[in-house]
């Protein structure tokens, strides 16, 4: 089995925000990596890492970063496949550095931003975007999407079911 998709981060500090989208992939059945590289400390190993990911079978990379958040703009200049990034709360600016220097890239070097700390939402989008090409992956999507609205309409009932004095 290969993996489909690249989770990378820039420490492993960073697991706890980016394994939520481990857990979707393993949910979803999707082959993942998952990989800690830092553009400042180890600026070879990344530019390894994107020049070889699409050879190696990869169609989406999810990267993670804080601060700077210079990875996934770093990733994305040298790979042709999409690159999502994830931007991670940090303890001054609460993630918003990450988020603009994510969302601020030049021409030609596109990164798919998600919310601060959205590593989920970057495994659901890499899944539609892969599922674009794979009818089983879309119909798995689909039901996932189904699942969302099934479990609104269930949290609905029980609170129809919660009785106070003045509800009407």
């Amino acid at each position: 089995m290969k993996p489909l998709v690249s989770i990378i981060m820039g420490s492993t500090s960073d697991l706890p925000v980016m394994e939520k989208a481990c857990q979707f992939f393993e949910e979803m059945e999707i082959p993942f990596e998952v990989n800690a590289l830092s553009a400042h400390r180890t600026p070879q190993e990344v530019s390894d890492f994107a020049r070889n990911a699409q050879s190696r079978g990869i169609k989406i990379i999810i990267a993670g970063a804080g601060m700077a958040a210079a990875l996934p703009g770093v990733i994305a200049a040298e790979t042709p496949l999409p690159v999502i990034g994830v931007p991670i709360k940090g303890s001054c600016l609460e993630g918003l550095d990450a988020t603009f220097a994510i969302m601020q890239m030049p021409p030609g070097i596109p990164v798919a931003t998600v919310a601060i700390n959205g590593a989920q939402n970057a495994a659901i989008l890499a899944m539609q975007i892969i599922a674009l090409g794979d009818e089983k992956m879309m119909e798995k999507l689909i039901a996932y999407k189904s699942g969302l609205k099934n479990k609104i309409v269930k949290a609905n009932e029980e609170l129809a079911k919660l009785e106070y004095k003045y509800k009407c």
